[in-house]
Formats: structure tokens, C-alpha cells, sequence
């Protein structure tokens, strides 16, 4: 299966986003990423694979579940640093200048992500996703302050456009500690 695109749907139930999770892998051919509970009480399932299997999995799940849907996205082509950044998996070793981009919604920061991803030469360190932080979510990436600058300012765009922008922060010259502290 091709993993070029990306599918979540974030919802205010439990129960509806097990009954998402299911619906999402019973109709399309994807591969599921995540299905887990998220602060506060909310429900969050991400799934992969090809744009036009995603977008209709996407799309059954909200059709029958529309109820309890907070947020969805279907990202297409979508940047391939994203996948480890999600998975904790990112191999940085030089924390160069940082930028960092937080959000209130899972969806908005994926997408504010791969946005700053593709918008200049950084390289993403991880992508936390609202697990002891209260429903919130954010990203932290790395690169040349220019570059930082230019990565972060895309991805916050993304969020602001939606109401749910945070903070951003570009840090120029961090302390190696840091970095340590967030892997």
C-alpha cells in the first residue's frame, strides 16, 4: 500500500471513535496509524495510504458519525518526515536554531506540520499529540534560523486560518540540553 496521504478525524466520544476506527478500516484500504484516547475525553484515529482510499474513509466515518466530529483532515502527498515525527522516531542529533508551533487540535497541527515541513529545509523533531496536554498538541522542528523562520511562520498560518493557533516560538541559538528534553 502507498502511504502518500494522511486521514484523521478527532471526536468528543470514546465510543464514536472506536465506531470511527472501524467504519474507516471496513470500507477503505488504509493503513491505520493511531486509535487512541486523547485528553480531554476525546477520540482520536489517524490512518494512511493512498488519496483517494484515505479522503473516502474519512469521509464514510464523518458521514456516519457526524455527531461527535471536532476536526478532521485529509492530507495528500503528504511530507515524508511526518511519519517518524509521529511515531517519535525522528534521527536529529544536531539541534541547530528551534522552532516550535503549538496548537489547540490534533488536526490543525498535523497539518501546520506538514506545511512547515514543506515550506523550507527543517527537519521535524517530533509531533506530540495531546496526551498530558490537555487536548492541546504541538511540534518541534530544526534547521538555519532563516529556515526555521520561514517553517514555523507556514505552519502557524495554517493553524491561525483556523482559529486554533497556540503559540509559535523561534529559538536561534537553544542549549544542547534541549534537545535531550524532547526526545
Amino acid at each position: 500500500m502507498e502511504m502518500n496521504s494522511l486521514g484523521l478525524i478527532e471526536l468528543t466520544s470514546i465510543a464514536a471513535g472506536m465506531q470511527a476506527c472501524d467504519i474507516m478500516l471496513k470500507t477503505s484500504q488504509v493503513e491505520l496509524i493511531l486509535s487512541r484516547t486523547i485528553c480531554s475525553g476525546k477520540y482520536m484515529v489517524l490512518i494512511g495510504g493512498d488519496v483517494a482510499e484515505v479522503q473516502s474513509a474519512v469521509d464514510n466515518a464523518v458521514n456516519q458519525i457526524d455527531f461527535a466530529v471536532i476536526d478532521t483532515f485529509v492530507i495528500p502527498n503528504v511530507h515524508k518526515d511526518i511519519f517518524p515525527a509521529l511515531s517519535g522516531h525522528s534521527n536529529i542529533n544536531l539541534l541547530e536554531a528551534l522552532g516550535i508551533i503549538e496548537s489547540f487540535s490534533v488536526a490543525s497541527l498535523i497539518e501546520g506540520a506538514d506545511a512547515a515541513v514543506k515550506a523550507a529545509n527543517v527537519k521535524i523533531i517530533e509531533i506530540r499529540l495531546a496526551m498530558a496536554l490537555g487536548g492541546k498538541a504541538f511540534c518541534t522542528l530544526t534547521g538555519e534560523v532563516a529556515a526555521v523562520s520561514s517553517a514555523v511562520e507556514a505552519g502557524a498560518k495554517v493553524i491561525a486560518d483556523r482559529g486554533l493557533l497556540v503559540n509559535k516560538i523561534v529559538i536561534p541559538q537553544p542549549r544542547p540540553e534541549l534537545l535531550s528534553e524532547m526526545i
